[in-house]
């Protein structure tokens, strides 16, 4: 039985099905199109996506995205899971278009309400108030409409998230960047933002994600490099969550020196 099994993996056949079954229910290679994700995922990253981490999407042959099988649900998953949490960075299908790929971080989900003012996100969690004065230091929100609304809430422990300063209210650029009334995320969909604020085409644009789109969450970097084709030797075989430690530790570092504290 074991050399049947053996001589049948060994085969075109059993190479091809086996490769599609861990493409399909496995992992899946992704290549950071875009600096959205800068500067916690960049330009050249090459990833492999968790594909069971939110139960697991119906399988399409990847690069002509084509379904292998119906989609029996209606919501776009073979198996049923729970969906992204708050500050996760998620691999998904752009709703408007789902042959295309698209990786940002989940910042707010269903029942949550979410706003921007003056590129400052503000977010109030569907758990409410005491949920908010229980989990967080009076400096962290803010109160207005008698709810409380935390400001920035996940800058602090993902330090690859930032704005340009050189991206100013001037007419010119789009208002989404800087200002959004308050929205209610709808049940089973998320708000999804590039860490790289001012250059991310995202939830603020086109709206949330249903979880019909939801495709898995990037797993570790096997390739990396840079537009002169330099391998990054640095990032590979990194995990985003080990970028973004360090990240915080030299952000620590550079506080410590200054005296900040």
């Amino acid at each position: 039985m074991l050399k049947k099994l053996y001589n049948w993996s060994s085969s075109w056949t059993g190479t091809i099905v086996i490769v599609l079954s861990i493409i399909f229910f496995v992992a899946q290679a992704f290549v950071i199109p875009s600096g959205s994700m800068k500067n916690t995922l960049l330009i050249g990253d090459m990833l492999f996506v968790k594909k069971f981490s939110y139960g697991i999407p119906t399988p399409t042959l990847p690069w002509i995205e084509v379904k292998v099988l119906p989609d029996f649900k209606g919501n776009g998953h073979l198996i049923d899971g729970d969906g992204p949490e708050r500050g996760d960075i998620v691999v998904f299908r752009y709703p408007k278009n789902d042959a295309i790929h698209y990786v940002k971080r989940c910042v707010a989900v269903g029942g949550d309400l979410i706003a921007l003012k003056d590129k400052h996100l503000l977010l109030h969690p569907k758990e409410g108030n005491e949920y908010i004065k229980s989990n967080y230091k009076k400096e962290e929100y803010i109160e207005f409409g008698n709810k409380l609304w935390l400001v920035d809430p996940y800058k602090k422990d993902h330090p690859g998230i930032h704005t340009d300063p050189t991206v100013i209210k001037n007419g010119l650029q789009p208002y989404q960047l800087f200002d959004m009334m308050p929205i209610e995320i709808p049940k089973d969909e998320y708000f999804m933002m590039g860490d790289n604020r001012d250059h991310s085409n995202d939830s603020r644009f086109w709206g949330t994600v249903p979880y019909k789109f939801i495709v898995g969450k990037p797993w570790f970097i096997y390739f990396s490099w840079n537009e002169n084709k330099e391998i990054r030797w640095d990032r590979v075989f990194r995990t985003p969550e080990g970028i973004e430690k360090d990240m915080y530790g030299k952000e620590q570092e550079i506080k410590h020196k200054k005296g900040i504290y």
